[in-house]
């Protein structure tokens, strides 16, 4: 079985999360997606983070698709906790950047492009919010 590590990486608010809820049922570790606006995330699991309806602490999930073993990162998009983020660079085998096809590429969105080129990380990039 090939195995890997997959973060999940955006600038704020861009559906980092909810694109992980929907990998996490779709492979079925869950049975249904949670979201972030109704404080059920799977992912999102602290208070504060549940309060404030955003990612503050990395979280890992395995997944399997096929016949690879995936550990999932879904990682912080605000600024305040970039450090967090950038943390787990290190450890990834590719990553998913989510744009948020409503706002565009954000300034957040070239920084982590940047970073991503810093550590060689294969990058899948994932248009969210096109409806």
């Amino acid at each position: 079985m090939k195995k890997s590590i997959v973060g999940i990486l955006a600038h704020v608010d861009a559906g980092k999360t909810t694109l992980a809820e929907s990998l996490l049922c779709a492979c079925g570790v869950i049975e249904k997606a949670g979201r972030v606006d109704h404080g059920d995330a799977f992912l999102d699991n602290g208070d504060m983070e549940r309060k404030r309806g955003i990612t503050i602490f990395s979280k890992q999930a395995r997944i399997r698709w096929k016949d690879v073993d995936i550990t999932l990162l879904d990682t912080p998009g605000h600024v305040d906790f970039s450090a967090e983020m950038e943390r787990t660079l290190q450890v990834l085998d590719a990553a998913v950047l989510v744009i948020d096809g409503s706002d565009g590429v954000q300034g957040d969105v070239h920084t982590l492009w940047r970073l991503l080129k810093r550590y060689e990380v294969p990058v899948f990039l994932f248009v969210n919010k096109m409806d």
